[in-house]
C-alpha cells in the first residue's frame, strides 16, 4: 500500500492523540522524504555535513556565502588592533567566534568537568516579571539582572574582570521501561562562581543554553507564518493534550512585535536579529542594530575600554559583514535523510507517529514564495518542528519567562539532521542545557504537554526502543 501524503500533516495529524491507534502506518519511504530541504537539500554526510551551502546555490552566489562564513568561522581581536575589520572584541564576552559555540556549525555541549570556560554554553539570567518593567519586558522579553544583564559572561580582555564562572554537576534520575530496563537520565545543577561584580540579586533566574545547530535556518525563516499559526489553532481546537503556542517578541528593526521563531524559547524573530544578539550578548560586539557595548553600568571597566573600528562610532561588525553572515546562515543546507526504506526505520517512523510526536514535531511544510533568498521559495521541507512554545513539564523547567514563554515552556526543536549531530560534533548530548546523553535520554525528559507520549515509549521493549532511535538517526 503505499504512504499517504505528508503535505497536509500540520492540520491532520497537529491534532491527534499520543498513542492513538488512528495514526498513519508505513510501509515504505514516501515520495521525495529523503529530501529533507527540498532542493536545497545536501549530500554530505561526514564531519562537514552540517557546513554545506544549499546545493541549489549557484556559484556566483556560493561566493557570498564563503565570506560570510570566514566571518563565522575567524576570531575577533581585542580592539585597537590592525585587524580592523574583525577588531572590537568584547569587553566582555563568552567567545571569540560564531564557530566556537557552533561547533562545525554544529550543536555545543556543557563545560567538562576541567574546562576553564563554558564556551558553547551559556547562562542567560533575569529577575521575575513585575509590572514596574513592563515596558523592558516589551522589548527585552526579560527584566535584566541589574549588575549582571541578561547574559553571565566568563571571559573579557585585559583589564576588564570577567562576570564569573560556569560549572555544571549532576544527579542521577532513573527512569524504568515497562520491560524492566531502566536509564539513569541526569539533572543538571548549575554552579556560578568568582563572581567579578559582587553578589547576583537573590531573585535571579537562571537558564543554561548550548548553541543548537546551524542548518536549515534559512527554511525555517520561509515556513510562512500563517503555517505556523494554523498549527496552534488546530492544537488549540484539539482534544488532545498538545496546546503549542506562537511567541510574540519585538522586533528591533520594525520597532514593533511580531512572531518569534529562533532560540530555545522562540525568543527572536529572525536570523539577522538573531544573529545581531549573538555578537552582542556572546561576543561583545555592537552593530548598527545594537550600537552599544553590552556592558551594564556597574561595569565601568567595561564602559571605559576601546571599541573596535569606532572611528566616528561606527559599529564594531559592519552592516556588510552583518549582511553576509546573514547570508552564510540563511543558506547552511540540511542533509538528505539516509535509509528511508530501511525496515526498521519505517518502524521507528510508525512507533514515532503512535507516541504521537508528530503533534509537535510537525513533520512537513512547503516554504514561502516570497522567502527571502530565492533558492528557498516554494520548497517542500521536512524539519519536524512546529516552531511553537510547549509546555514541556517541571523536569525540564527553567522557570525563566521570555516574552511569552513560561518557565516550563520550550520551543519545539528542529529533528532534521540530527542523527549526525555524533559526526559533526563529536557528542550526542541534546536538549537546551546538554543533560540527555543521548536520544533516548532526551525523549525520556519529555513532560508536560508531552507527558503522554514520553509514557507510550516507555511501554516499548527493547526492539521498539532500537526501532524508534534508527527513525531519530535517519533524520
Amino acid at each position: 500500500m503505499k504512504a499517504p501524503q505528508l503535505r497536509f500533516i500540520p492540520l491532520l495529524l497537529a491534532v491527534g492523540l499520543a498513542g492513538c491507534d488512528d495514526a498513519p502506518r508505513f510501509t515504505q519511504a514516501e515520495p521525495g522524504e529523503a529530501q529533507s530541504a527540498g532542493d536545497a537539500t545536501v549530500r554530505k554526510f561526514d564531519v562537514n555535513a552540517y557546513s554545506m551551502p544549499s546545493a541549489n546555490l549557484s556559484p556566483v552566489r556560493r561566493l557570498d556565502f564563503s565570506v560570510g562564513n570566514s566571518f563565522f568561522r575567524s576570531p575577533w581581536v581585542i580592539a585597537p588592533s590592525t585587524t580592523t575589520a574583525r577588531d572590537g572584541l568584547g569587553p566582555l564576552f563568552n567567545t571569540n567566534a560564531c564557530q566556537n559555540c557552533h561547533i562545525k556549525d554544529g550543536r555545543g555541549h556543557p563545560p567538562e568537568t576541567d574546562a576553564v570556560n563554558a564556551v558553547s554554553m551559556l547562562v542567560r539570567l533575569s529577575l521575575p516579571d513585575s509590572e514596574p518593567y513592563a515596558q523592558v519586558i516589551e522589548r527585552l522579553g526579560v527584566v535584566p539582572e541589574p549588575v549582571y544583564g541578561v547574559q553571565l559572561q566568563d571571559m573579557a580582555i585585559p583589564g576588564v574582570v570577567p562576570e564569573g564562572k560556569v560549572r555544571v554537576s549532576y544527579e542521577p534520575v532513573p527512569v524504568r521501561f515497562k520491560d524492566g530496563t531502566v536509564v539513569e537520565l541526569r539533572k543538571p545543577q548549575l554552579q556560578i562562581s568568582q563572581l567579578g561584580y559582587g553578589a547576583l540579586h537573590p531573585q535571579t533566574q537562571f537558564s543554561a543554553r548550548v548553541a543548537p545547530p546551524m542548518i536549515g535556518l534559512g527554511l525555517l525563516e520561509a515556513i510562512p507564518e500563517q503555517a505556523i499559526l494554523d498549527n496552534a489553532k488546530a492544537q488549540a481546537q484539539s482534544s488532545g493534550p498538545i496546546k503549542g503556542r506562537p511567541n510574540q517578541v519585538w522586533d528591533d528593526a520594525q520597532g514593533k512585535t511580531v512572531l518569534g521563531r529562533f532560540g530555545w524559547k522562540a525568543g527572536q524573530p529572525n536570523l539577522n536579529q538573531q544573529n545581531v544578539h549573538a555578537f552582542s550578548g556572546d561576543m561583545g560586539l555592537t552593530t548598527s542594530l545594537r550600537p552599544a557595548d553590552d556592558c551594564t553600568p556597574s561595569q565601568t571597566d567595561c564602559l571605559q575600554a576601546p571599541n573596535g573600528n569606532g572611528l566616528g562610532g561606527e559599529p564594531e561588525v559592519s552592516d556588510n559583514i552583518l549582511r553576509l553572515v546573514l547570508f552564510y546562515t540563511r543558506n547552511l543546507g540540511v542533509p538528505a535523510r539516509r535509509d528511508v526504506d530501511s525496515p526498521q526505520v519505517l518502524a521507528g517512523k510508525n512507533l514515532f507517529y503512535q507516541a504521537g510526536c508528530q503533534g509537535c514535531h510537525v513533520p512537513q511544510y512547503v516554504t514561502s514564495s516570497q522567502a527571502a533568498e530565492p533558492e528557498q521559495r516554494n520548497q517542500t521541507i521536512r524539519p519536524y518542528t512546529d516552531l511553537l512554545l510547549h509546555d514541556m513539564g517541571p523536569g525540564l523547567a527553567d522557570q525563566r519567562s521570555e516574552f511569552k514563554a513560561g518557565g516550563q515552556d520550550w520551543r519545539t526543536p528542529p529533528l532534521w539532521g540530527i542523527g549526525l549531530n555524533e559526526t559533526v560534533s563529536g557528542h550526542t548530548q541534546y536538549l537546551h542545557d546538554g543533560r540527555a546523553r543521548n536520544l533516548l535520554e532526551a525523549v525520556l525528559w519529555h513532560g508536560g504537554e508531552a507527558q503522554a507520549a514520553q509514557q507510550q515509549v516507555l511501554q516499548f521493549n527493547a526492539e521498539q526502543r532500537a526501532a524508534l532511535l534508527a527513525f531519530l538517526n535517519a533524520l
